[in-house]
């Protein structure tokens, strides 16, 4: 169906699309018209939490969680809903969104366009959805660098209660200066206060929520190697690799290719494998990996697995293949 409905779709403008497609994807849940999905086909442990199956919804897709049940309704095994930041905010200018179809890319400079995390927990409130809920986590950009903690408590706290677990964006290119608590002592300051949050907060609410860390694919051997010691000593959950690319060098002579923003899609997927299989390695075992960036098919997602992520992410993919995406990672990890 999808297949049919792609040229229609890839003539509208790429955020009104966006919206549109999301729009009839929860009329056609709400309506009972989606085509059964057998999710329970690989039961998978993630940072303690029991996935019916390895494949998840990355962050981005739904930002401020409208659509949880109506997504929840093709067979994820996880959803992750955000990036949310404590206070709406706008966004970068329109417009800040490019299909490139020769490529089977994207690029995005949405600039963590949400309603803020008020909005989206009572949209988590009104949804049915009784599966594993992932809550990504971000910084309003009128925050300074130096006070971007404040803004990661302020989710965290309010994300606590209504996640299964909680994410925290620092790889996104769109927010300024925001990859540099990536490095060093920026990063095992911010994730130290956090997990001090997190403690607190377990006890309080009786639960432990896992955190996860997503990480940028432009990092070098050296970079991955600190930041692995860094979620290692911190006793960080989870890491997600990766988020998109500012690296164009894909495209090549394409007119799109001087555009800002983040690359996603197929493009990515060579960058994101490389940093994936040296997380794995410096790892060892320690720390699971939920494996993201340039999941086309199904035999990316289990490529992704076979290079040691313990679980997946789609999102660029269901641009390109529709919701069937799902069902094809599903059947080819099972």
């Amino acid at each position: 169906m999808y297949s049919l409905l792609r040229p229609i779709v890839f003539h509208l403008d790429p955020e009104k699309a966006h919206h549109l497609a999301l729009s009839a994807l929860k009329t056609a849940a709400c309506c009972g018209i989606l085509p059964a999905v057998e999710s329970h086909t690989r039961p998978t442990q993630l940072m303690g939490l029991t996935l019916p199956n390895p494949i998840g919804l990355a962050a981005g897709l739904d930002k401020n969680g409208e659509y949880i049940d109506a997504l929840a309704a093709l067979g994820f095994g996880f959803i992750e809903v955000g990036t949310v930041t404590p206070l709406p905010q706008s966004g970068n200018p329109q417009p800040r969104l490019f299909r490139i179809p020769e490529h089977r890319a994207i690029i995005n400079r949405m600039g963590f366009n949400n309603h803020g995390i008020d909005a989206l927990i009572q949209n988590i409130r009104n949804s049915r959805f009784q599966g594993i809920l992932g809550i990504n986590i971000g910084k309003n950009a009128v925050t300074p660098i130096e006070n971007a903690a404040a803004d990661y408590l302020t989710c965290l706290e309010k994300a606590y209660p209504h996640a299964g677990y909680i994410t925290v964006n620092i790889s996104s290119p769109n927010t300024k200066n925001l990859r540099a608590l990536q490095e060093g002592g920026e990063l095992t300051a911010l994730l130290a206060a956090l997990k001090d949050k997190q403690a607190h907060l377990a006890a309080a609410c009786g639960k432990y929520v896992p955190l996860a860390v997503k990480i940028a694919p432009d990092l070098d051997e050296a970079q991955i190697e600190s930041i692995t010691r860094t979620v290692c000593q911190t006793e960080m959950d989870g890491i997600i690799a990766t988020n998109t690319t500012t690296d164009k060098t894909a495209l090549g002579s394409h007119p799109l290719a001087d555009e800002a923003g983040g690359l996603s899609g197929e493009p990515v997927r060579e960058k994101s494998n490389r940093v994936l299989h040296l997380l794995t390695q410096h790892l060892d075992g320690k720390i699971p990996v939920i494996g993201a960036g340039g999941i086309m098919g199904g035999a990316d997602a289990a490529e992704k697995l076979r290079l040691g992520a313990t679980a997946v992410q789609l999102y660029s993919g269901m641009v390109y293949s529709g919701p069937e995406l799902v069902r094809e990672c599903i059947e080819a990890c099972r």
